[in-house]
């Protein structure tokens, strides 16, 4: 007689991500040289908390985030007006990344691994990361890519071409037409189904998480190039366009301000810097880049 499967519970996810988020701290720390995250701990009324950890002003990294949390508690009706949920509890836990880089040659990442669950016994899982270099040099996008789809592929080889279209749609920004870098993958609402388990979504989200600091690793390698003035205005220039869509479209953002979330944590994710400079004239290395800030590109291709 076969005994029954036993799916894995919100609290096991939350240490799993909470190991998860160590691991990546310390591999920053190791790949930055210098920085050192700062701990800030915190807990919600409502019920739940977090660790928010910053780095700043180290050798590679201007400012990074590395958050973790875990609330829960009762469903609040801005809550309901966000994500129209059914029932009267819920439970929240999740990784969220983004780093700063100095070096205008060296690109600006974000990372995102969640959980979702209700008391009706709904769940979901979201994620992906995403990769916005101040340059676009197509063969590093290809790197990141093809790092990418072997994650995916090594789970379900339908993520990858999935979850990249999905990236694209996301990370655009309808008001500049252009999108916030060259994507990456993205997913949300995953649940069981297809032959895919709770422990198979699971392990995928895991995989991702542990694959970040490998990933941007691998696209570091111009962190010691020479750059001028200009360089700087472009990457801040840049930046304005990654805060365009942080406050305007991102929805974990935006749903965390709207429903009483720790605003704090929320705008970890905003540089130091960054500027919007009028009628602003790119060379043609910034012109270069503007025209690869568009959806449907085949990276594995270029």
């Amino acid at each position: 007689m076969k005994k029954p499967v036993v799916s894995i519970n919100k609290t096991e996810i939350s240490e799993a991500f909470k190991r998860i988020q160590d691991e990546i701290c310390q591999g920053i720390e190791a790949l930055d040289g210098a920085g050192i995250f700062i701990e800030d701990l915190w807990t919600r009324d409502e019920g739940g908390g977090g660790r928010t950890r910053v780095l700043s002003n180290g050798d590679l990294i201007e400012k990074g985030g590395v958050n973790f949390s875990a609330v829960h508690g009762p469903v609040s009706e801005a809550m309901n007006q966000q994500l129209g949920l059914d029932g009267n509890e819920f439970y929240a836990t999740g990784v969220s990344i983004v780093l700063h880089p100095h070096n205008p040659f060296v690109p600006i990442i974000h990372m995102n691994i969640r959980y979702f669950e209700m008391d009706t016994g709904e769940y979901w899982f979201g994620g992906g990361i995403d990769l916005t270099p101040h340059y676009i040099v197509p063969v590093k996008a290809r790197e990141f890519h093809q790092a990418l789809k072997q994650v995916c592929d090594h789970h379900d080889s339908s993520f990858y071409p999935r979850f990249k279209k999905w990236a694209d749609d996301y990370f655009f920004i309808p008001h500049r037409n252009e999108t916030r870098g060259i994507g990456g993958v993205f997913y949300d609402h995953l649940h069981e189904g297809n032959s895919l388990s709770k422990q198979d979504l699971f392990n995928f989200s895991c995989d991702l998480g542990r694959s970040f600091v490998k990933i941007y690793t691998d696209q570091v390698d111009q962190r010691n190039k020479p750059y001028q003035e200009n360089n700087l205005d472009w990457r801040n220039y840049r930046r304005g366009r990654y805060v365009e869509f942080n406050l305007v479209y991102d929805r974990g953002t935006t749903f965390g301000l709207k429903t009483g979330g720790r605003t704090e944590s929320i705008l970890m994710s905003l540089p130091v810097n960054a500027s919007w400079i009028y009628n602003y004239q790119p060379s043609t290395a910034e012109r270069d880049t503007i025209l690869l800030l568009k959806k449907e590109i085949d990276w594995l291709d270029v």
